[in-house]
């Protein structure tokens, strides 16, 4: 029996019978769109405190226990405005059932997709949407044609996980070698780009390249643009990681010259958990294979190319929501805010004998997110202590992070309810050290 697509079966159940039909986009609920900002107010500057308060009272409250959370990498607290709209969703999923979902769902996943690709700068054909960005590249990197036994996959040590996990399914799969370079430290715009022209130079069986737009390790952000047209030069296709890029700044894939890319909404857009997507562009969707045997739809092929099952609807719903909350401040002026209460800590951090902050100043190559270690204390156990420390002695909740070259170290990532005093007292607790 053939499988269901998300374009036929429309009676089959499942995401399968959902998009059957071609409704138009809706409007995500009736009436104004949500905003953290007064009508006709303009964004704050980075270093308005007065401005980013108000933003701030649009979030859920900080915590009553006195905590000061310096992670919001892992996950972006809602707006209480997009948890109001997501259990409203909920609620109207729950007592319309299958009426609501197989005829009327279909208008806001399209509308989420053109949401999407409009900010990101895509076509909205070139749009899935998937649970998460590990869902994204799994399916990507997993359903990759264009490799054959002896071909190479390149990814380094700033790269996801869940990424590099894939590549290594390939090794066994496909029978392809996985190469895994160390990205400089201290890294500098041209020494990234750099290290990348001599690792395709040095191995000319790389077909795929791994390339993570700014690390969940470190928060390094990597100069794309140069990187994806060495790459193109050689006959390399890339997938960029963009789950913790987007939102800290634009992402512009066309403007970029990327192929494939992933995101999340869940991380700086402010959606529920469980949203993300896939980009990829129109003229290579033929060059990433059917979800397991999937029959995709000439009309749409993209969306063949991922399949979650039964979706959480309420939360892609919210996610519209949540993308034109994000859009009223925008991505820049977000990422202007979250680079200066990380400028806060880490430029005097950076001047303490015993603190090595990782991640560069150069903005070009950071953003909120920051790491650093106590100088020569590199294994896990030595980070996981000092992270423990931080807790009980100054009550500043951060997280450790392994997996790069040079050994663990504490990430630090303010958010919208960050205050500069919490990132003062962050630096009186290292100067202690």
């Amino acid at each position: 029996m053939r499988r269901r697509t998300l374009l036929r079966a429309a009676l089959v159940g499942g995401a399968g019978g959902l998009l059957s039909g071609s409704a138009a986009p809706v409007a995500a609920q009736p009436g104004p769109l949500p905003s953290p900002l007064a009508p006709g107010a303009a964004p704050p500057a980075a270093d308005d405190e007065a401005g980013w308060a108000a933003i701030a009272a649009a979030y859920p409250p900080r915590l009553a226990n006195g905590l000061i959370n310096l992670e919001y990498g892992a996950f972006g607290q809602m707006p209480l405005a997009i948890q109001a709209a997501y259990e409203r969703y909920t609620a109207k999923v729950n007592q319309e059932g299958a009426t609501f979902v197989r005829r009327d769902f279909v208008g806001y996943y399209q509308a989420l997709r053109q949401r999407i690709a409009g900010m990101v700068h895509a076509d909205p054909a070139e749009i899935v949407i998937t649970r998460n960005a590990t869902e994204s590249l799994q399916a990507v990197i997993g359903g990759y044609a264009r490799l054959k036994p002896g071909d190479a996959v390149l990814m380094s040590d700033h790269d996801y996980d869940s990424a590099r996990m894939a590549a290594s399914w390939l090794e066994r799969r496909r029978g392809v070698t996985v190469i895994s370079i160390d990205l400089p430290q201290p890294a500098t715009y041209q020494n990234l780009i750099d290290a990348y022209d001599q690792a395709l130079a040095a191995h000319p069986t790389v077909r795929l390249m791994l390339l993570t737009h700014l690390s969940h390790r470190d928060g390094l952000r990597q100069p794309v643009r140069e990187i994806v047209d060495l790459a193109r030069q050689r006959g390399v296709d890339v997938v960029v990681d963009s789950a913790q890029a987007w939102g800290q700044g634009p992402v512009d894939v066309h403007g970029d010259g990327v192929d494939f890319a992933v995101f999340n909404l869940h991380k700086w857009i402010g959606a529920p958990l469980g949203v993300g997507a896939l980009y990829i562009a129109k003229a290579r969707i033929a060059d990433i294979e059917p979800f397991m045997g999937e029959e995709p739809s000439e009309r749409d092929p993209i969306l063949g190319r991922v399949h979650t099952g039964m979706a959480n609807f309420a939360a892609q719903m919210a996610a519209i929501d949540a993308l034109d909350f994000h859009n009223a401040l925008g991505s820049a002026v977000v990422g202007a805010r979250l680079r200066h209460l990380r400028d806060l800590w880490a430029l005097p951090a950076r001047e303490l004998p015993k603190i090595e902050v990782l991640t560069p100043d150069d903005p070009r190559l950071c953003a909120g997110m920051t790491s650093f270690r106590v100088k020569g204390q590199t294994t896990p156990a030595a980070n996981t202590a000092l992270a423990a420390r931080l807790v009980e002695k100054h009550g500043l909740f951060t997280v450790v992070r392994t997996g790069l070259a040079g050994g663990a170290c504490l990430r630090v990532t303010p958010g919208f309810s960050t205050m500069p005093a919490d990132m003062a007292k962050l630096v009186e607790a290292l100067k202690e050290i």
